[in-house]
């Protein structure tokens, strides 16, 4: 697992997005992102944390904000998903968990008793010149997005 440190470079990366082009994360640059990493498509608490990026989203472009969501389900998923709840952004199908690794989150779950790797909920802030501004690791939802807001409005206003 890697680890991330603030005020360097976050990994770039390409992946294929929701609306079937490649996405690089090098393509920001000039803007902020927020680059959620979620475990799966249509579960009860990824809707709930995606539909407040959702209602958020327009906060987040007033800061100069874009938000990309990442999990390893297909396009397909990602397609359904987006139609289902009116996302106004991009996901990102990472189906071999590659940047997940990168960015560490891909790691050691247990559930009921049983082991296996997955992906751990995370969000990372990256600033306009593509630098880890700030991250939360193993997210929990109640003032999560709220909080991120807050540092993409500090950003800027720094």
């Amino acid at each position: 697992m890697s680890i991330l440190t603030i005020g360097e470079k976050a990994p770039d990366f390409q992946l294929t997005a929701s609306n079937g082009k490649q996405v690089k994360l090098s393509d920001y640059v000039g803007q902020q992102v927020v680059l959620y990493f979620y475990p799966r498509n249509m579960t009860p608490t990824c809707t709930k944390q995606a539909c407040q990026m959702r209602d958020y989203n327009s906060q987040f472009a007033t800061y100069n904000t874009v938000v990309l969501g990442v999990s390893t389900d297909p396009i397909a998923s990602h397609q359904r998903f987006i139609e289902k709840h009116e996302l106004p952004f991009l996901l990102l199908a990472d189906e071999d968990h590659s940047v997940a690794e990168q960015y560490g989150v891909w790691q050691l779950k247990k559930l009921y008793g049983r082991e296996y790797m997955g992906l751990v909920r995370s969000t990372f802030l990256i600033d306009t010149e593509g630098k880890l501004a700030q991250q939360w690791l193993k997210v929990r939802l109640n003032g999560h997005v709220e909080e991120v807001v807050e540092a993409a409005k500090t950003l800027v206003t720094t």
